[in-house]
């Protein structure tokens, strides 16, 4: 209701706004503490079960630890001033369809840590602006094809620990600026043939803590430039040819610990030339291929392998002699040299290294 106060001044009748014309946007909200001339709302652990209106000049609200059950469509209407959104540990379960309808400046979103289980189509819309989205922690089984299309200008996506089974294409379409993906610790069996076409200049990629039981060659082939590549922890027994070759060049950390991992195909590195990180502990590798290139290598995890010491091992023996931190890696085989250190192995160093010799009539 507006309030009116007539003050006779020269004759002027002088209209005053009271608090009910100002509205509730221009005040804190119930609970909530407000910084800044009500930039900054932090209304964390108050008991909310519904997400209060801020004011069009809000830029950060924090909701965090609060019981909100679901985000339902135009819920922050009048906030489109928002730039980071925080909702982790909010008890929500799903995402209506253009549920952050308006936020057209929001970078940050952060969803981690909920029940989420359902976003349905055209949840994200407007978030044209979005750079940075956390939806780790949830209960995400099935992501439906462009669900984060308007994302034009996403950087960072989280999703560990989910319950995704697949990737199909057209997931991540609209999305080619993505540069970390973190899908580590979900139920994934298969990535098909083009589920990551559309992320082609993805930097980090982690993919371990699944169920892939195969490398997909398919699906990662058209990635150019990932420099992290993490597939620890999934029940891959072998390395097929060329798995790496499109991105080879880049690839600085490469995860492939806890696998079971029982052999390397002898082309498996090819194109790779800037590995500095390598993660082989705890598999079941015997041998690694006779082209691979040691050099780069500053760091490369080997315990707990079945290493077979004959003079196939020679490479690695010059490389482990060259770091003397590797102190860990024992001889599994032959019979007489099993628990032995590589390093201390005197047949592999009597071994003498191949040279390649020129055919008749060629020149050096």
């Amino acid at each position: 209701m507006r309030s009116v106060t007539c003050t006779l001044l020269l004759g002027t009748c002088i209209l005053v706004l009271g608090p009910a014309a100002r509205g509730v946007l221009s005040q804190c909200p119930n609970l909530c503490h407000c910084h800044g001339d009500l930039q900054h709302v932090i209304c964390d652990s108050e008991g909310l079960k519904k997400i209060p209106q801020v004011s069009e000049a809000t830029r950060l609200l924090n909701l965090q630890r609060n019981n909100l059950g679901g985000i339902p469509s135009g819920a922050f209407s009048e906030s489109k001033g928002l730039v980071s959104l925080h909702m982790q540990h909010c008890q929500l379960r799903e995402i209506e369809s253009q549920a952050f309808k308006g936020l057209k400046k929001l970078v940050y979103l952060y969803l981690s840590n909920n029940k989420i289980s359902s976003i349905k189509s055209g949840a994200f819309e407007d978030l044209t602006e979005l750079t940075y989205l956390y939806l780790d922690g949830n209960q995400i089984s099935e992501l439906s094809k462009g669900i984060f299309s308007p994302m034009i200008n996403l950087f960072v996506l989280q999703l560990n620990d989910n319950r995704l089974r697949e990737l199909r294409p057209g997931t991540f379409a609209g999305t080619k600026d993505l540069r970390w993906l973190h899908m580590s610790g979900n139920e994934l069996t298969t990535l098909h043939p083009g589920s990551l076409d559309d992320v082609e200049n993805l930097a980090i990629l982690h993919l371990d803590r699944n169920k892939l039981s195969s490398y997909p060659s398919a699906a990662m082939s058209k990635l150019r430039v990932v420099e992290e590549l993490m597939l620890g922890t999934n029940p891959m027994r072998a390395i097929p040819d060329n798995a790496f070759q499109s991105f080879g060049r880049y690839m600085e950390k490469l995860h492939l610990d806890n696998m079971g991992l029982e052999k390397f195909s002898g082309g498996a590195f090819n194109g790779v030339t800037a590995v500095r990180v390598l993660h082989l502990h705890n598999n079941k590798l015997k041998s690694l291929p006779g082209a691979m290139q040691l050099g780069t290598i500053t760091n490369m995890t080997l315990f707990n392998n079945p290493w077979n010491c004959s003079c196939q091992l020679l490479p690695l023996r010059k490389w482990i002699d060259s770091h003397q931190n590797q102190t860990d890696v024992l001889c599994a085989s032959p019979p007489e040299q099993k628990g032995k250190q590589v390093r201390e192995n005197t047949a592999i160093k009597r071994c003498k290294s191949k040279v390649k010799k020129s055919k008749p009539g060629r020149r050096n």
